[in-house]
């Protein structure tokens, strides 16, 4: 036994509730918490790295009564219940703990403080030095010499020391000092306004709570009053805060070693619970890169990667292509980008644990003569574009992009392992190769970075060595294979979901290939010109800003802008952010610009200064030199609603409602001799929520063709049609825009700038007009309640893991998105299946017309 080392002992019930409200709301894919996990589990991993202790238990609570209910029926009477998300933690939990290789103690009759006191108690008689991880400040009794307090969560250590200099009494006077002080939590009486001053004042001047009685009569005022008072309770709360050190436990501090960890059991957890990086680390450890547990045909089936550098192989195996049923197929290229991307290599898999890569373009020296990439395109173009071959990718969109810079049309996508796991959970987690692998398969896979570095020094894959590329490649294709092996039941199990995937999902994909590469003209001159007014409006504004600060500062600096604004200024603080300044958040500004005009300044620099850097200085640099054309990246995989969105540039994002966004939409123009035409949904996300509620009203006002805002302010001010004021209109959009969103009163005030109260009425009389509106919104969030999901339309799935939230804030959150996903999701349904059939319309009537943008709603 080594005495160097501390004990550990881990008051784990106290961890768990901190972990539990200190940890964002983290849920793994099937909605199941995982927050309180994952808090706790790390907390233990930084403890033993730390300290790399030999002996260590992590101490829980047991269910039931303690003696101390038995002395007072009221102890911890004022507890709430657990909360069910905490609750549905406990057990992955224990055995997280478990697995790692740690003692788990619960003992009957007594808490954890009085497990963790006894074994400190004994600890200290052997000659160990004792951490004691907690945040209770009932254990600061048991500080010594031999004995210490670490909190991880503050990253603090309290001593004697340390304990004088929080509470102001010494270790052995802390019992004392909470039977004064008592408890609300545990309901220990304590004595009445008797707080942690007054407490360590007295003991201070009398050492001990024994002595405080004594000298009761001497102590003036009402909390001498309350003291005298008191003094009945004061003997139950001393024995209610004591920790029993003396508890009979079968085992000793030095009998309890930490194990070697069970990776077989840590695997199979952290899969369930969704620990990517944990996982990874257990697999590396264990020296293998697959989960047994998941996939038992691992250890007795060999993996078999080939690599093709002669036309006898390529042609045995562009036979075997022909004549499977389906194949995954994967590039390997020199970039990203799928305008200039060029083709590395490929790799192919018909069968699990089998698969092949072909070099053709890897120039480093010393590279293996490799087969002629012309040559290998032409012989795979006939497998590669017969629509009969079921192919299988991961994000084939891209595939399929870069293939077409070789004129080889890719046909016969009829799977992607991307596609499918976003379309079995949207709202899950990251849908590329790597995670779904862990996620699914259990299996870490080589990473880019794993092979070519990071940063400034990576590699581009023509520079990476041929054996290594080949086992990453050919590890593409046939994880890609085995993800499609496990995805496509779990979603051949759910028809709306599968219908949902064949007939939106995948024809989708080759109509955004055909879009990104047509891509868009924009005018470089008129958004250089534009970039130069706003140069010039952007100093204007510094110099009003300045003016109204009355001095220079950095408008982009929050920090100074927070100077300004609330301590020259004396301006209230609204919001605070999560390290306690003051916000200068865009939704603060708004409110504040109402009555001060340095906040009105402040947004309008903000907003045209992005629009300078995003859009006008930006957009020009980013036209192709090739094509003469900017190409934006549309993503299926990453909107939960199902949603496209856009990325370098992102072209989903340019404001309309300025005159300085509408005049960079007019920068979007067309070729010489052609034309450029926007069709877009009016108010679909209303019209959907016309259908989805069934209110006669609200169908009538689409159905007779009137203007809907008009239309609801008659309806909600009882105004004839023709006499709506413009600002009645105005609250009447905010309503029927605000309600589909799930906007509160509050929001709804705060938006018009009225009184809450008024907001209420607004929505009440809404709701008396249009009354089905009401019930399908209660309706909808009792459903999702039941269900833990929603659904759009065309069988679209959002989760929601918060919906049964004990957190207020997260479940108002969830019910909120209960009420939108439907909406907002048929929409983008919509206007994707709009998408394909325009596709088809342009390509069967051979118009002379190319698709080149989507904005949500509009196409």
């Amino acid at each position: 036994m080594r005495t160097d080392k501390p004990l550990i002992l881990v008051d784990g019930s106290s961890y768990l509730y901190r972990a539990f409200h200190a940890m964002p709301a983290l849920t793994n894919s099937r909605g199941e918490p995982t927050g309180a996990v994952y808090g706790v589990v790390n907390m233990l991993r930084r403890l033993i790295a730390e300290h790399d202790p030999e002996f260590m238990a992590v101490v829980f609570d047991a269910p039931g009564k303690t003696f101390r209910d038995e002395m007072y029926k009221e102890y911890k009477a004022h507890r709430p219940p657990m909360p069910d998300d905490l609750v549905s933690q406990i057990e992955p939990l224990h055995a997280v703990i478990r697995a790692l290789g740690l003692p788990l103690l619960c003992v009957e009759g007594v808490e954890a403080d009085d497990v963790i006191g006894t074994l400190a108690t004994r600890a200290t008689a052997l000659g160990l030095r004792t951490l004691v991880a907690t945040s209770d400040k009932d254990m600061a009794q048991l500080v010594n010499d031999h004995v210490t307090l670490v909190n991880t969560m503050t990253n603090s250590y309290i001593d004697s020391q340390g304990v004088i200099d929080k509470f102001g009494v010494r270790a052995d006077q802390i019992i004392d000092y909470l039977a004064l002080v008592g408890d609300s939590v545990d309901n220990i009486p304590g004595i009445p306004s008797v707080g942690p001053k007054t407490a360590a004042k007295w003991l201070q001047q009398y050492d001990s709570l024994d002595a405080v009685v004594n000298h009761a009569t001497e102590i003036k005022g009402k909390v001498g009053d309350n003291l005298r008072a008191g003094l009945g309770t004061l003997d139950l709360s001393r024995r209610l805060a004591t920790i029993h050190c003396d508890v009979k436990l079968d085992f000793a501090p030095n009998e309890l070693p930490i194990s070697p960890p069970n990776d077989a059991a840590l695997t199979e957890l952290f899969q369930r619970l969704e620990f990517k990086t944990w996982l990874a680390e257990v697999l590396d450890r264990s020296g293998t890169t697959e989960a047994s547990a998941a996939t038992p045909a691992t250890k007795s089936t060999e993996i078999h990667y080939e690599t093709i550098l002669d036309a006898a192989t390529l042609t045995r195996w562009i036979e075997r292509l022909a004549n499977a049923e389906a194949f995954a197929f994967d590039l390997e290229t020199n970039s990203l980008d799928y305008v200039n991307a060029e083709i590395v290599g490929t790799s192919f898999a018909v069968n699990a644990h089998e698969a092949a890569y072909v070099p053709l373009a890897h120039d480093y020296l010393d590279a293996p003569a490799q087969l002629d990439r012309t040559m290998v395109l032409e012989q795979l173009r006939r497998v590669l574009e017969d629509p009969s071959r079921k192919k299988i990718g991961q994000n084939a969109k891209f595939d399929m992009s870069v293939l077409a810079n070789y004129e080889i049309a890719l046909r016969g996508v009829a799977f992607d392992t991307m596609l499918e796991s976003y379309v079995i959970n949207s709202t899950g987690s990251r849908h590329d190769m790597d995670t779904l692998a862990l996620k699914y398969l259990g299996h870490k896979t080589v990473t880019f970075e794993d092979i070519a570095g990071k940063g400034a020094n990576q590699k581009t894959f023509n520079q990476i060595d041929v054996p290594t590329a080949s086992h990453y490649a050919a590890e593409d294709a046939e994880i890609t294979l085995r993800l499609h092996q496990t995805l496509w039941p779990m979603l051949e199990a759910e028809p709306s979901l599968r219908k949902l995937f064949e007939e939106i999902e995948m024809p989708l994909v080759p109509v955004l290939s055909r879009m990104e590469r047509a891509g868009v003209l924009v005018d470089a001159q008129m958004l250089a010109q534009q970039s130069r007014e706003l140069a010039e409006r952007l100093v204007e504004i510094e110099r009003e800003a300045f003016h109204h600060a009355g001095q220079p500062f950095n408008l982009g600096s929050p920090k100074q802008l927070q100077e300004i604004l609330f301590t020259k200024l004396n301006i209230p603080v609204l919001e605070k952010t999560p390290t306690g300044q003051p916000s200068t958040a865009e939704s603060v500004l708004e409110q504040l610009a109402a009555d001060h005009p340095l906040p009105r300044v402040i947004l309008e620099y903000r907003s045209l200064s992005k629009l300078k850097s995003t859009y006008t200085d930006r957009l020009p640099e980013q036209i192709n030199p090739r094509t003469g054309r900017v190409h934006t990246s549309y993503h299926q995989a990453v909107a939960s609603t199902g949603r496209l969105s856009s990325s370098d540039p992102n072209l989903q994002n340019i404001p309309i409602r300025t005159e300085e966004g509408r005049r960079i939409r007019k920068a979007f123009i067309a070729r010489p001799g052609y034309t450029l035409v926007a069709a877009d949904y009016s108010q679909i996300e209303l019209r959907i929520l016309a259908h989805l509620s069934g209110d006669e009203r609200l169908l009538q006002a689409f159905a007779s063709g009137v203007d809907v805002h008009r239309a609801t302010a008659a309806e909600v001010f009882a105004v004839a049609p023709d006499q709506i004021s413009n600002d009645q209109r105005r609250n009447a959009k905010a309503i029927n825009f605000g309600l589909i969103y799930g906007m509160s009163a509050f929001g709804l005030a705060r938006q018009l700038g009225i009184e809450r109260g008024v907001a209420q009425e607004y929505i009440d009389l809404y709701f008396a007009r249009y009354p089905r509106v009401k019930s399908f919104m209660d309706e909808i969030r009792e459903s999702a309640r039941k269900r833990g999901y929603v659904e759009t339309v065309f069988g679209r799935r959002l989760y929601l893991p918060d919906i049964k939230s004990s957190n207020a804030q997260r479940r108002q959150y969830a019910e909120r998105t209960a009420i939108n996903a439907p909406m907002q999701g048929t929409a983008a349904d919509i206007i994707k299946r709009a998408m394909i059939s325009v596709d088809a319309w342009i390509h069967s009537s051979r118009v002379d017309c190319l698709m080149v943008m989507q904005v949500h709603d509009e196409l």
